[in-house]
């Protein structure tokens, strides 16, 4: 959840409320480079290979600001014809290699550096084989100047002056800290562990169970963590500090699923009366709305973090100061968004929408961010009814810039605009609005889950799921609100006598032809249209179906300008 404000300072000095988006993904137009294919593309050193997991242990220096670790990294060959001799292992520097050795103990020599990448000779494996590279590094990682907003390693200190360690890394990328296929369409098959070693005056926690602590000389001790699932290579995340917990479990539709809470142990009792709460209220209302929480094996957990806060994967960084809304300001501009904590609910939403279901390419981000940031929306119906749902996202609309499309470009790890946020989350809203069937609407968001579950997709995909099972073609919709900052026009032109209108959209790509249901708000009176760039006429029997072609209203339920022409 993240993007990089260029004009951050200027911007919060105007007072304007932004979400949390991507960090050093500005989007702005540029040149690309042989960088960022190697970073952005599935290529030929990387192709031929799918990981099956991997086992991360790493030793921070605070003081020095240094880290040195050790990752295995497990892999099964899937080329069908002979792969090439080269595996792409991806580290940016300053970090650096040190050496990396096959599974019989052999060192493999010849190591090309390719910038960030690191083309490393290995033997010709058979289609079919499993095998692994244990790669040893150290180094000086790339520090997050403000995170999660820039990625990077984090040495913060707490209130009281002690060593707070984490990392924020999405968009970025996970070999900012460790070696890895830094691909976000590779997600390890069969988990990972996590092991850090600190000092014993510390406590290390990392994503899922943890299922070693390790005594070290000179004071240090191990923390082993264990993911079963699979995650994606920024999930996998180490917070490392003065850490106090306790447990607990939610009865949900997978049964009993391990909950706990883990803070700065000077705000545990702050964690637990104001976190937990709206920690079981999300789990209630997201598995109504999308199925059951996808990492049951792994639990669920809700940890301070030294920044906003990140959807990593069953370890849910938190550092909303323990204030309602988006650190105490409401997004929504309605007043709603002060009923629940912003982060607790957003971040954890990705955990269906980016953690079970999550993109092969950065370019097509929305579906982690405007499935999202739609929850928000949802969790509010949940509990305050479908009209407090609806003013939700009207008023989130407020933060649409249109500055450029929300689809970035393919092969180049570029995201696209931060409107994947707000204005993605309203065209989740207009094609929900234009099914006009919750129940259908429901069982498509809770199917994603089910036939995605636990993969990696294209944002094609999901979108044509969507027409399937909703029996409706919407690829003019995102066409419209993906790759254009057009806002399409909605033209009404009503008869002298008013006994009939004439409608088209304008101010749109061609062809496009979302449908719409406009309804009174009494919920008594409907109409279905089916417009496009072509006028069309519609009868007006009543005052009651004229009334339906209000501006105002039509603009209030589906996100586009609405005007009358004489």
């Amino acid at each position: 959840m993240k993007k990089l404000f260029i004009l951050l300072l200027a911007v919060a000095g105007m007072g304007t409320q932004l979400p949390l988006q991507a960090q050093l993904l500005d989007g702005a137009p540029k040149a690309f480079t042989h960088q960022d294919t190697l970073r952005g593309t599935d290529g030929p050193a990387r192709s031929w290979w799918n990981v099956t997991r991997y086992d991360i242990s790493f030793q921070p220096d605070y003081t020095a600001k240094t880290i040195k670790g050790v990752t295995k990294i497990g892999f099964t060959v899937t080329a069908a014809k002979a792969h090439p001799d080269t595996m792409q292992i991806d580290l940016m520097r300053p970090l650096q290699i040190d050496s990396i050795i096959l599974p019989d103990g052999s060192h493999i020599t010849g190591i090309r550096d390719d910038g960030n990448a690191h083309m490393v000779p290995v033997p010709k494996w058979q289609q079919g084989t499993t095998s692994s590279l244990t790669i040893y590094y150290h180094g000086s990682p790339i520090e997050a100047v403000k995170p999660p907003w820039d990625g990077g390693f984090i040495w913060a200190k707490d209130s009281l002056g002690r060593p707070w360690m984490s990392v924020a890394c999405q968009g970025m990328g996970a070999s900012v800290w460790y070696p890895c296929k830094d691909y976000q369409g590779d997600e390890p098959d069969n988990g990972a562990s996590l092991t850090s070693i600190v000092p014993d005056t510390l406590l290390a926690i990392g994503n899922g169970h943890l299922i070693a602590k390790t005594r070290y000389p000179d004071h240090l001790t191990g923390y082993t963590w264990q993911v079963k699932n699979p995650i994606n290579n920024y999930d996998i995340i180490p917070y490392i500090g003065k850490y106090t917990f306790f447990d607990s479990s939610y009865q949900g539709e997978k049964g009993r699923l391990p909950v706990s809470f883990w803070a700065l142990d000077y705000d545990i009792d702050k964690m637990r009366s104001h976190c937990e709460p709206d920690v079981f209220k999300m789990l209630k209302a997201f598995e109504y709305w999308f199925g059951p929480y996808p990492f049951y094996e792994d639990g669920y957990k809700l940890v301070q973090a030294p920044h906003l806060g990140m959807e990593h994967q069953s370890a849910i960084a938190y550092g909303n100061h323990f204030l309602m809304g988006y650190s105490g300001r409401d997004l929504s501009h309605t007043g709603i968004g002060l009923k629940f904590d912003f982060i607790v609910v957003h971040e954890s939403g990705h955990e269906w929408f980016g953690n079970n279901i999550t993109t092969k390419d950065i370019a097509d981000m929305w579906v982690h961010e405007s499935f999202t940031n739609y929850s928000e929306t949802l969790f509010t119906e949940y509990y305050w009814g479908k009209a407090a749902g609806q003013q939700y996202v009207n008023g989130i609309r407020a933060n649409i810039e249109n500055d450029r499309p929300i689809q970035g470009h393919y092969g180049v790890n570029q995201e696209g605009s931060g409107d994947m946020y707000y204005k993605g989350a309203n065209m989740i809203n207009n094609i929900r609005n234009a099914i006009n069937n919750d129940s259908l609407f429901r069982s498509i968001l809770r199917g994603l889950n089910e036939t995605f579950y636990h993969q990696t997709v294209t944002g094609r995909q999901i979108e044509q799921y969507i027409n399937e099972k909703s029996n409706i073609n919407f690829d003019k919709v995102f066409e419209q609100y993906l790759t254009t900052t057009q806002i399409p026009v909605f033209e009404i032109k009503f008869s002298s006598d008013n006994k009939s209108v004439q409608y088209r959209y304008s101010n749109c790509v061609a062809g496009f032809d979302m449908p719409m249901v406009l309804t009174s708000t009494d919920q008594q009176t409907q109409i279905s249209l089916h417009p496009t760039t072509a006028w069309q006429s519609a009868k007006l029997p009543t005052a009651a179906i004229a009334n339906l072609f209000n501006p105002i209203a039509i603009e209030y339920q589906y996100y586009l300008d609405c005007k009358e022409v004489h």
